[in-house]
């Protein structure tokens, strides 16, 4: 199979654009101690990004607030998060969110 260096240009270049915002701050923020409060202030982050994204999966139609049209989305997603809630699993959350809309594509 032949590689066109073109092709492989693309890849190199994709995956050192993918790496360096990954590895740059990591590789800078270890060679300091953050204070207390940005400590604090970074705990937060993951938690706001997936509110963000559920809550414009689940709660957003063509870019409008929309409950009426994800009503299977919203209904599959309150045994997630159950499951989440009370095991603090994201495995368990993940398979309780496929299962759930699993079924509620199938029986409504």
């Amino acid at each position: 199979m032949e590689v066109r260096s073109y092709i492989l240009a693309v890849i190199i270049g994709s995956g050192i654009v993918t790496i360096i915002p990954r590895t740059l701050p990591l590789m800078i923020l270890s060679r300091f101690q953050l204070p207390e409060w940005a400590q604090r202030w970074l705990s937060h982050v993951p938690v706001a990004v997936m509110t963000a994204l559920l809550a414009q999966e689940l709660l957003l139609s063509n870019g409008k607030f929309s409950i009426m049209e994800n009503q299977l989305e919203l209904f599959a997603a309150i045994p997630a998060f159950v499951v989440a809630l009370t095991t603090r699993s994201l495995m368990g959350t993940v398979v309780a969110g496929i299962v759930s809309m699993m079924a509620a594509r199938f029986f409504i």
